[in-house]
This record gives C-alpha cells, structure tokens and sequence, in this order.
C-alpha cells in the first residue's frame, strides 16, 4: 500500500473501534474521531449490569432475529459472526462464558476490562484519537470538517467510516445528528425509530406500588410472536427483555393501529388446565393473594397484574380466572421516546450502500453499526451487528484503498 492509506473513522462506538482496527491492522494510517471526551461510552453503559457480548444460539437462529435483514447479515456474520467475536475477545485477553440463557459474557462481566484492552490495542497498532471532534460534514475539497473546543477544525482522508450510533441515549453522544448530514449527501435515510424500548399503558394507582418490579418467567404475545422472559412493570408501563424482543411488532402495531393489545402468560410453564385444578380448591379463609401465592406461587405484583382492569367475575371463577392468568391483556398505547430507547430502528438505508458497506453515491465513504437501517433484540445480537459492520466496513474501505493505488 503506498502513501494513500489514510482513513478517518467518525465514531468511538464498536462498530467504529472496529472498523478502525481492522484498517490499522490492514496498513491504513487511521484518526478516530469522536464527539465525546473519550470513547465507548454507550459501550460502557451497556456492560454496567454484565456486558452481553453475543449469544450462543445456533447462526441461523441467531441471524433470523434481525428480522427483514437476515439475509444481509448473514453475509456480515459469515466474515465476522458470534464465534469470530468470542475468538476476538480471547485474542485481547478476554475470556468469555455461555450463561444459562445462552448469553454469552466476558469472563469478569464487565465492560472496561475490554475496554481498555481494546484502546490499548488499538493505539499499539497506530490509532490517532481525536476526543472532542463532532463531524459537522464534508467540506467543498472533501475535507471532514469537525466542530473542536478549538474551533472548526479539517481532517483530508483517502477514505472515510462513519460509525455515528443512532439516536438514543444523545448524552453518550448518539444524538442522530447526522441524519440532515446524511441526507444532504443525497443519501436516503428511513426515519430514526425507538428499539428495544419500553411501552407506555394507563395503569390504575392501585399499581403504584409494585412499579420496578420485575416479573421473571412470563410469556408474551403479540402478532403471532411469542416471546418467554422476563419484563419489568415500570410507572409509564412496561418494559425488559421479553418487551424488548417484541419491540418492533408492538412499535409497528401501534403506528398502524393507535395501540397494541399484548398478552401476559403469567404462569407459561403451568397448562390452564392445570390452573384450574389448582384453584379450584377451597381457599379457606385465605385472602387471594395469599391463595394464589400459596396455590400458584404468584408474587404480589403479579397478583397485581392479574386485578389490572379485571372484572369481579373474572377473579371469582376458576375456570375464567386461570383463563386470565394464561392471557392478561394490556393495552400499549405508545413506545417511550427515542432517547430513552436501547437501540434505534431506521438510518440509512442499504440499498444506498454496496456490499462493502460503501456509498454508492460517494466513493469511499462507508457506513457502519446503528446509523444503517436494521435492528435487533437485546441478549447479544445487538452488539453482534455492530462489530460485524465495522468489520466489513473496514475491509472494504482497505479494498477501496488498494484499488487507488
């Protein structure tokens, strides 16, 4: 590779930290800039409770879960998958198990560890840092051009890798900034949409006490998806892992319908059946809460959940009341807003990019993680697709270098 070599990756997030070490790796000379003070932030904050790096199910189970871009990523995970990730984690020093669920974790749980590794890595093989550099776009001679606390600054490249996240959680810097950015380059861009997100339903007070709950082993169902988990009743509705999974069905069944009807299987390991046995029994002088505790081991908030817009006759008879139990209805009205979402659902869209991750309307720019259009559910896959399109980008962006030489 001769003099013209050099990149700048626009982003400090995975997809980025990615893509810019599969490019020094490479040969490239690279400048990773980012908006804030230092990188990973976001990274950071989603190893605060054990980061969750991949997941261990089978590839083609694992691709189906990025729904209507299978297809494309199972092309990304053939160069970069789950196992190629584990490998790459090992190679820093990180460790990593498979937990019960599947989930797979760095051996500590904790996201700095690898962290550090990485940036250690990365500055080994000749990575520039540029902290405080948000991309404010390209300059008539192509420059990048940087909003600096010391004011405009412009970066020349031979090639560019934009990895700007999408638009939630802005205080960690994915602000959805880019999106005017991006469509001023005559790039098409499908509107930023919260994913893995929480959905908003009018509780009664009566549930006020049991908000943060988490209610673990439950079912639910909407739109011909079932999904077993674990939710957290929350003050403006629901929210967790099982909510995350059916994040998209919900979200669209809102916007198409005004509202989204899930159904709570509070007790899927029980038939109705079997409820119905089981209270059918005399529950003495036992209140029904202690009854169902003691009968069904269900725990007050579930109990709460259950009372939820019930009627009287409902609760009183076995038969209707293990009936509810199987299917508690709740009405979802609206998702939480952008910023407070995991992920973001739309970006720029594909078709706009070459297999490499190129832009077909300006060479050797290339895009990567969450400011592409796809989405995943959380348990791993999430970060999988980010490290996965910073790999590719970074391939092609060297591929690209190479033919203009």
């Amino acid at each position: 590779m001769t003099e013209r070599n050099s990149v700048c990756v626009v982003g400090g997030g995975p997809a980025g930290l990615m893509a810019a070490e599969v490019l020094s790796a490479g040969g490239a000379r690279v400048t990773l800039c980012d908006a804030m003070p230092s990188v990973g932030r976001k990274f950071l904050l989603a190893g605060k409770g054990g980061l969750n790096l991949t997941h261990s199910e089978p590839l083609p189970a694992f691709t189906a879960r990025f729904g209507d871009k299978a297809e494309r990523f199972a092309g990304l995970f053939a160069d970069f998958g789950p196992d190629a990730l584990r490998a790459w984690s090992a190679g820093l020093g990180i460790d990593t198990f498979v937990g019960t669920s599947g989930r797979v974790f760095p051996a500590e749980f904790k996201a700095a560890p690898l962290l550090r590794a990485w940036v250690r890595r990365l500055r080994i093989l000749g990575v520039q840092f540029r902290p405080r550099h948000r991309w404010t776009g390209f300059a008539e001679d192509g420059a990048l051009c940087f909003d600096t606390p010391n004011g405009e600054q412009r970066l020349t490249a031979d090639a560019t890798v934009l990895a700007l996240g999408g638009g939630s959680w802005p205080q960690l810097g994915s602000t959805g900034g880019w999106v005017a950015l991006a469509e001023g380059l005559g790039l098409r861009v499908e509107p930023l949409k919260p994913a893995n997100s929480g959905f908003v339903t009018a509780w009664s007070p009566f549930m006020a006490a049991h908000f943060g709950t988490p209610l673990k082993n439950v079912a639910l169902s909407f739109g011909g998806q079932r999904i077993k988990g674990e939710m957290v009743l929350s003050e403006y509705g629901l929210e967790g892992g099982a909510v995350y999974a059916l994040s998209a069905a919900l979200r669209e069944g809102i916007a198409r319908d005004g509202q989204a009807v899930l159904s709570i299987d509070i007790k899927p390991d029980l038939s109705e059946a079997a409820l119905v046995e089981r209270l059918s029994k005399p529950r003495g002088r036992l209140s029904m809460s202690n009854s169902l505790r003691k009968s069904i081991n269900l725990v007050p908030a579930a109990v709460a959940l259950l009372r939820e817009g019930a009627d009287a006759a409902d609760l009183a008879d076995p038969v209707r009341l293990a009936r509810r139990i199987k299917a508690v209805p709740v009405t979802l009205t609206a998702c939480r807003p952008l910023a407070e979402a995991i992920s973001t659902a739309g970006g720029i869209a594909f078709d706009e990019l070459d297999e490499q991750l190129m832009a077909r309307r300006r060479p050797g720019l290339f895009i990567a993680g969450e400011m592409l259009d796809w989405e995943a559910p959380t348990g791993g896959y999430l970060l999988t697709g980010c490290f996965a399109t910073g790999s590719r980008a970074g391939q092609g962006a060297l591929r690209w270098l190479k033919r203009q030489d």
